[in-house]
């Protein structure tokens, strides 16, 4: 008995310390959530609501829906290409014997250590060099987009399999190819499906640093490009509406969606422990 009443004042402070930290990670997301249940011509945010209604997300203009479309295609095609890119480079950077693996990593690994300003300057002369050589003008064209975030993305695709790839088992494969498989049938029915947690979370990222990108997709987003993070940063740096909170919402619900479909499929517990093994 005294031992439990010893432990209650650390399960309280435990109990304040957990409540405290979910109130600041989600009281932000609660109050656009509440709010954008109000709905007003004004150029503030009004918590709590006057009026309960419905009123913003009828009114969402057609400009959110197609910047919020575009980022989901831009973000699928990135994710696409950075597991293109991302696994093979893997595989080779753990599973070769090439000399300067270290520098090779380091090389693929570089885009996170720079910041996303100077890697979104740095795409913009990149484009505008290229368009005087050839005449083609990537900035705010979709492809040059695309390609921008797939450099921002692919270092967590490598990064994630890399780290799923050195404590993986590789006599698993030694047995397959003594009992007759090919190399190509070993990597296909054996290789990748044990890396199937790994390459969930390696996409998952990079679905992820796409779709929410803003600094380099500022300076390459043009009149007919925008994505919905630019979008809204421009909303609410020049002309802010109760809209915004609306769409935001109903971003928010997709993305945890996302979420628990991801859960459900493959199991979020594999994504944790294969992140915090990287």
């Amino acid at each position: 008995m005294a031992k439990l009443h010893h432990r209650t004042p650390e399960r309280i402070a435990a109990a304040l310390v957990l409540a405290v930290a979910y109130t600041v990670l989600l009281g932000p997301i609660l109050f656009v959530i509440v709010s954008s249940f109000d709905y007003g011509q004004r150029a503030y945010v009004v918590f709590p609501p006057e009026r309960f209604t419905l009123e913003s997300y009828w009114r969402i203009p057609d400009r959110y829906w197609d910047a919020l479309w575009n980022s989901l295609r831009i973000a699928g095609l990135c994710t696409l290409a950075s597991c293109l890119i991302g696994i093979p480079a893997a595989i080779g950077i753990v599973r070769s014997n090439i000399p300067g693996k270290a520098a090779i990593l380091a090389v693929f690994r570089a885009p996170m250590q720079i910041p996303a300003v100077v890697s979104g300057v740095a795409f913009l002369q990149l484009y505008y060099a290229l368009g005087a050589a050839t005449g083609w003008y990537a900035v705010g064209s979709f492809t040059g987009m695309v390609i921008a975030h797939v450099f921002a993305a692919t270092p967590y695709v490598v990064g994630t399999l890399v780290g799923v790839l050195q404590r993986f088992d590789q006599t698993v494969e030694e047995a397959a190819l003594v009992l007759g498989a090919s190399r190509l049938g070993t990597l296909w029915q054996v290789t990748l499906p044990m890396l199937k947690p790994g390459i969930f979370a390696g996409a998952l990222y990079a679905f992820m640093i796409s779709f929410s990108e803003v600094p380099m997709s500022v300076f390459l987003a043009g009149s007919h490009q925008v994505t919905f993070p630019v979008e809204v940063f421009h909303s609410m740096q020049f002309d802010f509406e109760p809209t915004i909170l609306a769409i935001s919402t109903i971003v928010t619900v997709l993305s945890l969606v996302v979420v628990w479909a991801v859960q459900r499929v493959v199991g979020l517990d594999k994504f944790v422990k294969t992140g915090a093994a990287d």
